[in-house]
Order: C-alpha cells, then structure tokens, then sequence
C-alpha cells in the first residue's frame, strides 16, 4: 500500500520539475506557440506609416488590406522607416520607428490590438548628444534580467571614432546607441552600446540557442562591405562579442535585417536594397547559414521591418478589421 505522503511528495516533484518561471516574453521566441507571423515593414520613403504582411510558415509573406497603411506617421520629419514591433510581457504591443533622416530622436507608439494605437510620442533620445546627426532604425527589446525595455539605434557623433571617418557614405559614421525604460515616460542617458570597430548600423537582437546574438549591417563604404554579422552575448545590456566575419550574400548589399524562430530554425530577413528585392538566410547556430532567398515571397515595394509571432486571436481581429 503506497503512502498518501509518499504520493504527494512524487506529485510536488513532478510539478516542480515541469512547470518553468516565466519572465516574460521575447517576441522572438514565440514562433511556436503563435499559429501566425507578422512582419512590419514601410514602402518608399516611409511617408504613408506602417505596413504589415502575414505569413504561416515564415516564407511565404502577404500583405495585410491589400498593402494599406495601418498607421500614419505624426511626429518628428513625419516618417515611418524601420518599424520595430514586439509583444512585451504587459500583453501590449510596443513599436519604434525612424521619424526622418536627420532628426536625433525616433518615434513610439504602444497598442494592445494593433488597430486602435496611442498618441504618438517622439522620444528626443540624442537631442542633447553634442555633434550627434541623426537617429537610425531603433529597435526595441523586453530585457527579463533588469525587467526594462531597452532601445538601441545607430547614431553619427562628429568628431567620434576618427579611426574610421570617411569609411562610410557622405560623412555618416555610425555607432550603436542604447537607452534603457521601464515605463515609457523616463529614460536613461544614451550610453554607447556597440562598438565593433567599424561602421555600424541596423542592430537587431533575438535569443540564440546559447543566448543572445546581435545581428548588424557593416556600413563600410570604403572599401565596399554593406553586409551582415553577427555578435554574442550571455545578457541584453552585455558586454557583446567582436563581430563575425560577414554571412551575408558574396557581392550583394544589404540591410535591415531582422530574425524569426521558426521551428528550429531562425530565419533572417533582409532587403537587397540596391537590387529592391528581400531576402532570406537562415540558420540553427548563427555558424551557418543556408540562403533560402528564392525559396521565400515577400510583398512589393518591402523595405526594412521586424518579424514577430502573434497570438491568432488578434492576427483574426486584425485580419477582419483589414478586410473590410
């Protein structure tokens, strides 16, 4: 005859040993558990907003309402490039975006549907930053070990890093910038966030399979690179690894690039921009690196976006609301 305690105690083992903590999640880890993909994304010069596309297996991509605008930009120079959109551990959705080439500071949106948004708000991240030019393709992550977001964006500051001025095109000399906020209403002072020794821009963070990896454009003009790399870390805020060696497509620029989990893969996109056309690697340790650019369809015109999973009850709402 078993013992009722000697039951219970099997029992608590079972659970404990089942059931993980949760800190929250990481928009780029929700492949599997979201039946559906979404991917932000502008056209043109980003003066119409945000433009969403729908995938169910991360190749095959649609537009959403015929490629319609789901939301116009109104701060800052009035731009909407580079939309960064993830689900944070509030179940609300945050989104950064590039408000114009010139301005020091990005725009911030927040909305728990993806139909109805706030007030838009301009963040003058760089304002204050002495020689600082511009605010470049922000993206904005959930750090579960200080329980912040953190945004990070590439930024010329004239007169830093003269080791490499004149490498990239017309003066621009970027750095990888990075704030940190718990609230959307404080934020800390901009701090250097990645300095891999050469012209960087479009940083892009997702949890690897031995935690985290940064992917980013080498900007370098002279000599020609505009390809991608890719850096380590055990944590968010790091310290990062010196970059890897390039993986991208030999001989073709590229930029903006974003990760996907699917399955067990990760799959990261990029726009050929000089080719104006999207493309797509993908990988299972960030060593190597499979193209699968001609296996994928992305929507005309598509210019640099993140791709999330989302929960199928608000792509089914979005998607209705859409169609009307």
């Amino acid at each position: 005859m078993q013992r009722p305690w000697l039951m219970l105690v099997c029992i608590l083992t079972v659970i404990l040993t089942t059931v993980k903590p949760s800190s929250g999640k990481d928009y780029h880890e929700d492949a599997n558990e979201a039946k559906v993909f979404l991917f932000t994304y502008f056209i043109g010069n980003g003066e119409d907003g945000l433009h969403l596309a729908w995938s169910e297996d991360g190749a095959n991509w649609q537009p959403l309402g015929n490629g319609r605008s789901f939301l116009r930009p109104q701060v800052g120079s009035r731009l909407m490039r580079d939309p960064c959109l993830i689900l944070g551990p509030d179940g609300v959705f945050h989104m950064v975006w590039t408000t114009g080439w010139q301005d020091r500071g990005v725009g911030l949106a927040h909305s728990k549907d993806l139909l109805e948004w706030s007030e838009q708000q301009y963040v003058p991240l760089m304002e204050d930053v002495a020689g600082a030019r511009n605010c470049w393709a922000p993206e904005i992550i959930w750090d579960p070990d200080s329980s912040q977001y953190v945004i990070f964006w590439s930024t010329t500051i004239e007169g830093r890093f003269p080791e490499t001025a004149g490498s990239g095109d017309n003066g621009w000399n970027h750095r990888i910038y990075r704030t940190v906020t718990g609230d959307f209403k404080e934020f800390s002072k901009p701090e250097l966030f990645y300095e891999p020794g050469f012209n960087v821009i479009d940083a892009t963070i997702t949890r690897g399979p031995k935690g985290y990896v940064m992917v980013v454009k080498d900007e370098t003009r002279h000599p020609p690179a505009k390809n991608l790399r890719v850096a380590f870390s055990s944590t968010i805020l790091g310290p990062w690894s010196a970059a890897s060696g390039p993986f991208s497509p030999k001989d073709i620029w590229v930029e903006g690039p974003t990760v996907l989990r699917v399955g067990s893969w990760w799959y990261i996109y990029f726009d050929k921009y000089t080719q104006q056309r999207y493309g797509a690697m993908r990988t299972r340790d960030f060593e190597q690196f499979e193209d699968i650019s001609e296996q994928c369809r992305f929507p005309a015109g598509m210019r640099h976006g993140t791709a999330l999973a989302v929960p199928t009850e608000v792509f089914n709402a979005l998607r209705k609301a859409a169609d009307r």
